[in-house]
């Protein structure tokens, strides 16, 4: 059987594409969910709920736990980081006003900080490849150029405060550091069990918090579909597809992709909430997905 014959190989490959079509939608349900609910209030009941749901999974397939203590610290790390960190900074930007193509751009830089994280560690360890490139610095002075173009006019029309820029922040860096930690310490295992063990850290760390938020959930029809859509697509697809996707080591494939979801977002942002979609917010998008592009591109290495 050829490999492109072969069912199981196409799926592998479709995998990316799926997890970053599937991934665009989390920042249009944040504007869907968060009129009708403080952010930390929903991110537990969907913890929770997406928790029972891969619990009666686990029970009913067998899957096995990881049987090593440390594995269950490290997947809780990666849950807290992944979940609690990443999506906690993006709800509660939203929250804050901020728009969602703006928040998906910013943390669309993740990309970005990865590679020149394994380019410097690398370096530190003696490897002469993992040397950041010129073409690296030109991706990054790129990226950073078309984040500015986009957010520096927005700093004083409202949608963009040094608040919500601040939980943006604290989302890429979440999800950067998250990423590297599981793909530097968490053992190869089941996604079941495995995405069971971080959502019990993040509801662990997101609960408590909750109960400080004052402001009433109002179970409006959409609220209940983002909450739905949050846990059937996104926690149980999304969530899933990036573990088995960092666990294989096609890290370098998602990551490549990952500059696709910012003008996704904006696209569906200005379809359904009407969000500005103006030249300089597209010329901005056009030099970050380049610089992201140049920063994560392996090089060809000559004879």
């Amino acid at each position: 059987m050829t490999a492109a014959a072969d069912p199981r190989g196409a799926l592998v490959r479709a995998m990316p594409w799926v997890f970053v079509l599937i991934w665009s939608t989390g920042f249009v349900v944040a504007r869907f969910g968060m009129p009708h609910s403080p952010p930390l209030t929903f991110l537990s009941m969907r913890y929770g709920l997406s928790l029972l749901c891969f619990l009666g999974w686990v029970w009913w397939a067998e899957v096995p736990w990881p049987r090593e203590r440390a594995q269950w610290g490290h997947l809780a790390v990666v849950g807290m980081l992944l979940h609690a960190g990443y999506l906690g900074g993006v709800w509660a930007a939203v929250k804050a006003g901020i728009g969602a193509g703006t928040v998906a751009l910013l943390v669309g830089l993740q990309p970005v900080l990865t590679a020149l994280w394994m380019s410097w560690s690398s370096r530190g360890n003696g490897d002469s490849h993992g040397r950041v490139l010129p073409q690296q610095w030109l991706g990054l002075a790129l990226g950073l150029g078309g984040l500015t173009l986009v957010v520096w006019h927005k700093l004083g029309g409202g949608e963009v405060t040094h608040w919500n820029l601040a939980l943006a922040i604290f989302a890429l860096f979440s999800i950067t550091i998250g990423t590297l930690y599981q793909k530097r310490f968490v053992a190869p295992c089941d996604v079941r069990s495995a995405s069971a063990i971080q959502l019990l850290a993040a509801l662990a760390v997101s609960a408590p918090l909750a109960l400080f938020e004052t402001e009433p959930v109002v179970w409006h029809p959409q609220m209940i579909g983002a909450m739905a859509w949050s846990v059937l697509a996104l926690t149980l697809g999304g969530s899933s597809l990036l573990y088995l996707l960092i666990q294989r080591g096609a890290a370098t494939s998602v990551t490549s992709l990952m500059y696709l979801v910012p003008p996704c977002t904006a696209a569906l942002a200005w379809l359904l909430f009407g969000e500005a979609f103006t030249w300089s917010m597209a010329l901005g998008m056009v030099l970050t997905a380049s610089g992201v592009a140049l920063v994560v591109r392996t090089p060809t290495r000559t004879a």
